[in-house]
């Protein structure tokens, strides 16, 4: 493909007004990436012909291939398709071999297709119809002129994926317009900050094949390898060695790769042990069960859990010693101890995590601020706890969230 180059263009007033995320162009960045197609340019424009004909002016001397999200429905709002046919001054024309399809998609939810959906048949003389495999707007792809590609989707990300999948990517296959493909490797890291990781790794950031990037969210931290190839087993070749040596200095806060997350690690190391996992939380209110099971499969593993907010439901529900809590208070280690050995003994599993803390933005003390949180980790060898200093800074969601995370890798550790 030339230098050119692709460009996403997505329609919806509702996107410049920060009701909805747009999540077609992370989407379609990341596919473009995968067929090695160049992506140089996005851009967001609302529901208005004349910017959409301003978008297009500047879309089409800059670039080779335009990918048009949104815009392609029956509403008066529409307004793409017919918007690119004025642009390039060709009219509409009519494809009435939409029209049964359409009207089959509705039938099967026992309705009547409107007549106002009859405005998704039309497309500029010329164009081809995308076929839409799980919606009623079809999309186009179109060559108005020489060297120059336009393909539109409908904005609804499930049917937008669909048709990139089934009909786009063969579309752009078949044209040449694909290259040596990217291939990335995602190093998961939990328990060490972006910056101490990079610097440990700084020496592969000055690779040029494959590239070495980190970034971080919500408290994990990934590195991202990424190479060019063929075949996988091409980028294989290249990615693995750099992979093997990266881990050799980083290895011991690496959790996983690519579509790993912790739950997925720490479940398959269960279920390899052919062992089983309770939870007894109070500040994360259920995050840690919640997060477990929402994994299909996880009853293979995971017994059930008891939210114990207040002191009398850890001493009732979990058999934490009253005179514990009065000692040390809810949120401390000896706490946590006990609520995970009792959440083990009650719940008869092999494993219990117990997660005990300040969420905030209230109930802090100068001994114990807002992101003080005690883990507890029983299993038949003993418990252990551990403390985890995380800040107000973020917020109580923040605080709960990498609760859960942070207990998850300690029992990570643990079955290791």
């Amino acid at each position: 493909m030339t230098a050119k180059g692709a460009e996403i263009v997505c329609v919806g007033t509702e996107m410049l007004l920060g009701e909805i995320v747009n999540t077609n162009a992370t989407y379609l960045a990341k596919a473009l990436a995968e067929l090695g197609i160049p992506h140089y340019y996005q851009t967001v424009v609302g529901d208005n012909r004349q910017r959409i004909h301003g978008v297009l002016a500047l879309a089409t001397s800059r670039s080779q291939v335009v990918l048009f999200t949104g815009g392609v429905g029956p509403t008066p709002d529409d307004l793409t398709t017919e918007a690119i046919a004025e642009f390039f001054g060709v009219p509409l024309v009519e494809h009435p071999e939409l029209w049964p399809d359409i009207e089959a998609s509705f039938a099967r939810r026992g309705r009547l297709a409107p007549a106002s959906n009859r405005k998704q048949t039309f497309l500029p003389a010329g164009a081809a119809v995308l076929p839409n495999p799980v919606g009623t707007a079809p999309g186009m792809v179109w060559e108005p002129q020489p060297g120059l590609l336009i393909l539109t989707f409908p904005g609804v990300p499930t049917e937008m994926q669909a048709m990139w999948t089934a009909t786009a990517v063969p579309e752009l296959t078949q044209r040449g317009l694909t290259g040596d493909r990217l291939h990335s490797r995602i190093l998961h890291y939990w328990g060490i900050s972006e910056s101490a990781l990079a610097e440990k790794v700084q020496p592969f950031f000055e690779l040029s094949d494959p590239t070495v990037a980190p970034y971080a969210s919500k408290g994990q931290v990934r590195l991202r390898l990424t190479t060019r190839g063929q075949t996988p087993e091409a980028a294989a070749a290249v990615l693995t060695p750099i992979e093997s040596q990266i881990l050799a200095l980083t290895g011991e806060y690496c959790f996983g790769q690519d579509d790993d997350t912790l739950v997925r690690v720490v479940a398959r190391r269960l279920q390899a042990r052919q062992e089983t996992l309770a939870v007894a939380e109070s500040c994360t209110g259920g995050g840690l069960g919640q997060a477990l099971t929402a994994e299909s499969g996880s009853s293979a593993y995971f017994v059930g859990g008891v939210i114990a907010y207040s002191n009398e439901a850890k001493v009732r529900l979990l058999g934490v010693n009253p005179e514990t809590l009065t000692a040390h208070g809810a949120v401390s280690g000896p706490v946590a101890a006990e609520m995970a050995v009792g959440a083990r003994a009650r719940l008869g599993s092999n494993w219990a995590i117990a997660i005990t803390g300040i969420a905030g933005p209230g109930g802090a003390t100068p001994e114990k601020p807002v992101g003080t949180v005690w883990i507890g980790i029983a299993g038949a060898d003993g418990v252990q706890t551990h403390l985890e200093t995380l800040g107000d800074r973020r917020g109580r969601d923040w605080v709960r969230q990498t609760s859960v995370a942070a207990a998850l890798d300690r029992l990570r550790r643990r079955l290791d």
